[in-house]
């Protein structure tokens, strides 16, 4: 049984990681801390554990083989840097760091230490992004030339979002920091290795930080991505696109469909394909990991998580600086 320190409720999906980590049947939670002591001692008191006020004491407990890590995002360098040096698993929230140079830190801690680190990309693992990978790497669509990538919901616009939200000192960005991190990381599995960036965001209803937000990369392939988040949008659906010479995917809330040169001999219209089962949730690949010791699952390293904070750095200084940014 693995045993679980909670770090901090800040993240919306705090919560949910409890409650996976408790249904896996495989892990318990022993404690809880939180930068905010009246919020972490209520959700101990919740969960029925252990709330410790002080980060170092937690991490130094006998009972906490692991952390899941759900800070505010400009704290992960330090704490998961500490989580590291006191010999604990992490699981992390995305985005690892708001820089490159605070991904370093993390990572030489880790690799130090020799701990499993996972980071959470959910949609790594959903059905429509294993079979388009799948079908991209098959060369079923010619030369793939564009891929982009829809993720966006009504946040600011029907207010469901907390107020700390929207705080750049703890959120480290707004609409692509948090949401737009999904696009990002997708882009990089199905495209490869970046090569520039260009981004614009802005804030239609007035909050602190963009709420809608476009970047565009070109990746060294050749392919060019699209990644479109924002807080701001009613009833947006999930839609992923993949345009090829030879063919061409559309996925809109999980749902594929795909016409190539292929599939046009027997039918002139999309064709919905079979697509496997979706993987065990980025959690649960953690908890196992940790318990089997076989390391950091795959598209869940440190590599991955640094590509994807590489993005997001170079997404907001070029939308700062109104440039395109070389990688």
């Amino acid at each position: 049984m693995l045993r679980i320190a909670m770090l901090s409720k800040w993240h919306v999906h705090a919560a949910g990681y409890a409650r996976d980590a408790i249904a896996s049947g495989k892990a318990v939670i022993t404690a809880i801390w939180d930068e905010d002591a009246l919020r972490g001692k209520d959700w101990a008191d919740e969960l029925n554990v252990d709330f410790e006020p002080d980060l170092d004491v937690l991490l130094a407990r006998d009972d906490v083989d692991a952390v899941i890590c759900c800070t505010p995002t400009t704290m992960h360098d330090e704490v998961l840097v500490k989580a590291a040096e006191a010999g604990k698993h992490i699981f992390t929230e995305k985005a690892l760091s708001t820089t490159t140079e605070g991904c370093k830190k993390i990572s030489d801690a880790i690799i130090r230490n020799d701990v499993t680190f996972t980071i959470s990309y959910p949609q790594l693992y959903n059905k429509p992004t294993k079979f388009i990978k799948q079908y991209i790497e098959s060369d079923k669509l010619g030369k793939v030339t564009t891929v982009r990538i829809r993720n966006a919901h009504s946040g600011v616009s029907n207010g469901w979002l907390p107020e700390y939200w929207f705080e750049e000192k703890d959120a480290g960005g707004g609409a692509m920091m948090d949401l737009g991190c999904h696009p990002m990381y997708q882009l990089v599995y199905l495209c490869g290795k970046p090569k520039r960036i260009s981004a614009l965001f802005n804030s239609p209803l007035g909050s602190k930080v963009d709420e809608n937000a476009v970047s565009i990369i070109e990746f060294e392939n050749g392919i060019i991505g699209i990644s479109e988040t924002g807080f701001d949008s009613y009833s947006s659906p999930h839609r992923l696109e993949v345009y090829g010479t030879d063919g061409t995917i559309i996925e809109e809330d999980w749902k594929l469909k795909i016409k190539t040169k292929d599939t046009a001999e027997i039918s002139d219209s999309f064709i919905e394909p079979k697509s496997d089962e979706a993987d065990a949730s980025p959690l649960n690949k953690f908890i196992d990991a940790c318990i089997n010791k076989t390391g950091t699952p795959d598209g869940l390293d440190l590599e991955a998580a640094t590509a994807l904070t590489l993005l997001l750095e170079n997404a907001y200084i070029s939308d700062k600086t109104n440039t395109t940014v070389n990688l």
